[in-house]
């Protein structure tokens, strides 16, 4: 595989730009973010506050903003360019650090295609609560806007990318930091946005093996999932071709010093669902390669997590498996005995991904009650309803150990930090009701007949089925489910869009609690 080398992060005091010379930085262009309008921005001096009034002046249109980046010849500045971005005022209570990420993204890449190779990045931020990690999440950005596909780089026909990115106001460490979250990002999106043949089961596996090599994270990999009976099913009209065999990978990160803290995660990783005997029709299944974004998050999230050294123990569970279509596909009204011994009766082949996280749970719960202090996480791109009811928003969802704990709380914030917002809800009556058994033949029910975009709470009854599949329902151990089918790719086209490695920064700042 031909391996994905992120530009180097360096920080950048702000007051080096305050200097009357500039010319001894180490950069060939100043990417300047900023709200609108941009010539009240006070904190501009030298050189640079004389390159905007110049841009200004030939184009006051730059002043009233959001407008695209604009390319300016500035002599005094670090390669001659100044590459211009306004954001708009930013001055409405609706308004996030995403608009910073977006932003500094487009003037990035901007400043790469005028021939820069080592831009610098000076963020003017509003003020506030909502945009104090605005230097972060554009750090993020700018290094994220130099990712290219796997199958470009393995063609040759990966654009030209950076060497380097400057963040003004960074320091080392924080720079370093911000590297190990977006090498975990990078890996997320290698996995989730590579095609299905590429990024089958068993090659993310071999990934995962390579990607991990020195980390410290231990890579399991169990090539026999009968011990995953729901998998297994899912699986089951995949086995006759041996690269689509499903596989079931553990990451495990150990820290140091002794954890007091441990997070399990588990992520779905169907490489590509053909919705199986309840197979999808009229286009819907353009796009299937990227339902592998919840198994994607999870070994990004690691890997981070590893990187950083955080003080948590952290495993992960990757269920792949393809979902294909054929004399051996398992079909609706089956009843199988989960890994938990929950006899789950199938209501649609096309709900698979619950079936593959219900059985990573029922595990995830056997590691989690041996632990210090765990709490469970399941990632998915579970379902259609979730971008209908919330649009480019993590669902989550938590139990009532979860919710007493205060981690729904505590990720809401953190999204909303880090440019990656959740929308929160909570299971109710009528979730664990949909899912009831309807006979004494089976202890619950996987789905109904219909897409989760046509049904009530189709984001929400899957939890339930979850809760009870797994053995997790009366537990106390902490669980959440992130449902990330509305933002594993933006814009929202399942085939063409841009993997964007969320929630790893969220998490992997969850990782960071209370000191971050």
């Amino acid at each position: 595989m031909s391996s994905y080398d992120p530009p180097l992060l360096l920080g950048q005091p702000e007051d080096a730009l305050a200097q009357s010379s500039l010319e001894g930085l180490p950069f060939d262009a100043l990417v300047l973010v900023a709200p609108s309008p941009m010539s009240t921005r006070a904190t501009l001096t030298g050189p640079v506050s004389a390159a905007l009034a110049c841009s200004l002046k030939a184009d006051a249109a730059l002043d009233r903003g959001p407008r695209p980046p604009a390319v300016i010849a500035a002599p005094a500045l670090p390669g001659g360019r100044l590459v211009v971005v306004p954001m708009g005022p930013l001055a409405e209570d609706t308004d996030d650090v995403r608009s910073v990420a977006e932003a500094v993204a487009a003037g990035t890449s901007r400043a790469v295609d005028a021939g820069a190779t080592r831009p610098l990045v000076w963020v003017q931020a509003p003020p506030g609560p909502r945009f104090a990690r605005a230097r972060e999440v554009a750090a993020l950005a700018a290094l994220g806007s130099q990712w290219a596909p796997v199958e470009a780089r393995e063609a040759g026909k990966a654009p030209r990318t950076a060497e380097a990115v400057g963040m003004v106001g960074l320091d080392e460490a924080r720079a370093r930091s911000l590297s190990a979250i977006d090498h975990g990002r990078a890996l997320c999106r290698d996995i989730a946005g590579t095609e299905p043949e590429r990024m089958a089961p068993r090659r993310i596996a071999e990934l995962c093996e390579i990607a991990f090599r020195g980390t410290g994270v231990k890579v399991d990999v169990e090539h026999d999932v009968s011990g995953y009976p729901l998998l297994a099913a899912v699986a089951r009209a995949s086995m006759g071709i041996e690269r689509h065999r499903p596989c079931v990978v553990r990451l495990s990160y150990t820290p140091e010093a002794p954890a007091s803290r441990t997070l399990v995660l588990v992520g779905k990783g169907v490489t590509y669902d053909t919705g199986g005997a309840d197979l999808k029709t009229d286009g819907h299944m353009a796009g299937m390669s990227r339902d592998k974004g919840g198994a994607a998050a999870v070994a990004g999230l690691v890997l981070a997590a590893s990187l950083l050294k955080v003080p948590v123990r952290v495993v992960g569970l990757l269920g792949l498996v393809r979902n294909s279509v054929g004399d051996e596909a398992f079909v609706s009204d089956e009843i199988i005995r989960a890994r938990s011994g929950v006899r789950v009766r199938i209501g649609n082949t096309d709900a698979e991904g619950r079936l593959v996280l219900a059985d990573l749970l029922a595990e995830a719960k056997t590691i989690a009650e041996r632990a210090p202090s765990p709490t469970l996480f399941s990632i998915a791109t579970l379902t259609g309803h979730v971008y209908r009811a919330y649009g480019p928003y993590v669902g989550a969802i938590g139990n009532g150990p979860a919710q007493r704990a205060g981690t729904l709380e505590q990720l809401d914030r953190l999204g909303e930090a880090w440019g990656e917002p959740v929308e929160r809800s909570r299971p109710r009556r009528e979730d664990y009701s949909f899912v009831a058994p309807r006979s004494s033949a089976e202890d619950v029910v996987s789905s109904n007949r219909l897409a989760s975009v046509n049904t009530p709470r189709g984001h929400q009854f899957p939890f339930a089925f979850l809760d009870i599949a797994s053995g997790l329902r009366g537990d106390r151990i902490p669980f959440v489910h992130l449902d990330i089918g509305g933002v594993v790719v933006d814009p929202p086209d399942w085939q063409f869009g841009r993997p964007t490695g969320s929630p790893v920064a969220m998490l992997t700042a969850f990782l960071g609690q209370p000191a971050d």
